[in-house]
């Protein structure tokens, strides 16, 4: 691992761990941010109603998924997978902010604009972190060459097969002839 993703890690992780943090401590307030979310996934979703019909419990559960998935993240355990569920949350978390935000004068107005940008900012800093590979090849690269060299070999064993054959029948019209 570089020094830029052992030191920029744990930074990015620190704000999401506090944010979690004070979702989980204060899950009553966050319950009401998300109540509006919630609902309307709960109905576009009608499986999910029974698991959503507590919003303290749903935000609770955000703020717990947030917490774990940063500090995996700042230790450099599953990056991708705990950047992908930081993405999960943080989404969810901005769209339940920015709803329940005051904009009615001007100044509300701008720390809605302001809030907004800033999770706007920190899912793309998550989004990118998601796809670091850490200077390995992707999974779909692998993928690809591994497709590649299969059709290749199997290109080859059809080759092989093939001269093979070729010289059993000339060994058995040799041993026909010669009988």
């Amino acid at each position: 691992m570089s020094i830029v993703r052992r030191i920029a890690r744990p930074l990015l992780a620190t704000g999401y761990v506090a944010n979690g943090v004070e979702s989980f401590r204060n899950s009553s307030s966050a319950a009401q941010h998300l109540t509006p979310t919630v609902s309307a996934f709960a109905k576009a979703v009608p499986q999910a109603g029974p698991a959503l019909q507590n919003p303290a419990m749903v935000a609770q559960g955000l703020a717990a998924a947030q917490v774990g998935a940063a500090l995996l993240f700042g230790l450099g355990k599953l990056p991708r997978l705990s950047a992908g569920v930081l993405v999960t949350t943080t989404a969810l978390n901005a769209y339940a902010d920015y709803r329940a935000a005051e904009a009615s004068t001007p100044e509300q107005k701008a720390a809605r604009r302001g809030s907004a940008f800033k999770n706007v900012s920190m899912v793309g800093a998550v989004m990118l972190a998601a796809v670091d590979t850490e200077g390995n090849p992707s999974l779909l690269w692998r993928a690809e060459h591994l497709a590649g060299d299969v059709r290749k070999n199997a290109g080859k064993l059809s080759r092989d097969t093939q001269k093979q054959v070729a010289k059993a029948e000339k060994a058995i019209q040799s041993a026909v002839k010669h009988s």
